[in-house]
């Protein structure tokens, strides 16, 4: 894996990278060699916030985590991760490598727990559909419709580019687009 740390509002010490490439072998097993990892650091408050975002082969896995220390948020992203991935093992079997599953999972004593809960797969239910005309607009107008409909995310087409795009409003503050990209 391809590791990227960087710090916000904080520096980042020698030891706490070899801490993250430590803990990251932990999914090494999971991804090919060309996956990109990218951790985040924040200090805000008195509060470490680290967040972990795994791209690989088109697959996107990504935890977030808040602790009094980083490293206490690193290990909680970890392992965040690592359920998010044996959880859904069969989904993304086709994604991963090919021999993830097939050797026994190195397991910390609180894992056993997390796999024993999570051994059956949940299969995903759609509840409700909805259909709606997608209409040009721009970023702030769609950001508007989103606030007066009472939603957390918008859908548009952006008068811009015509593509797709969502907006959503973010838990800390501020607002969020996503876009695709090819």
């Amino acid at each position: 894996m391809n590791i990227t740390i960087t710090g916000r509002k904080t520096s980042i010490r020698d030891s706490f990278k070899e801490r993250v490439e430590k803990k990251l072998k932990k999914l090494d097993r999971f991804f090919e060699e060309d996956a990109r990892v990218v951790v985040t650091v924040t200090n805000e408050q008195g509060r470490e916030t680290v967040e972990v975002a795994i791209t690989a082969d088109g697959m996107f896995c990504r935890a977030e985590k808040s602790a009094p220390g980083r490293e206490e948020a690193l290990d909680a992203c970890v392992d965040a991760l690592f359920r998010q991935i044996v959880r859904n093992k069969k989904k993304l079997s086709r994604r991963l490598r090919k021999d993830a599953f097939q050797q026994p999972l190195e397991l910390e004593p609180h894992d056993s727990a997390v796999l024993e809960q999570e051994a059956e797969e949940e299969e995903y239910e759609v509840v409700r559909v909805k259909r709606f005309l997608v209409k040009p607009m721009d970023v702030q107008e769609a950001i508007l419709e989103m606030n007066m409909t009472g939603h957390n995310f918008y859908v548009f087409r952006n008068a811009e580019d015509g593509e797709i795009n969502v907006v959503y409003r973010r838990s800390g503050s501020g607002y969020g687009l996503i876009e695709p990209q090819e």
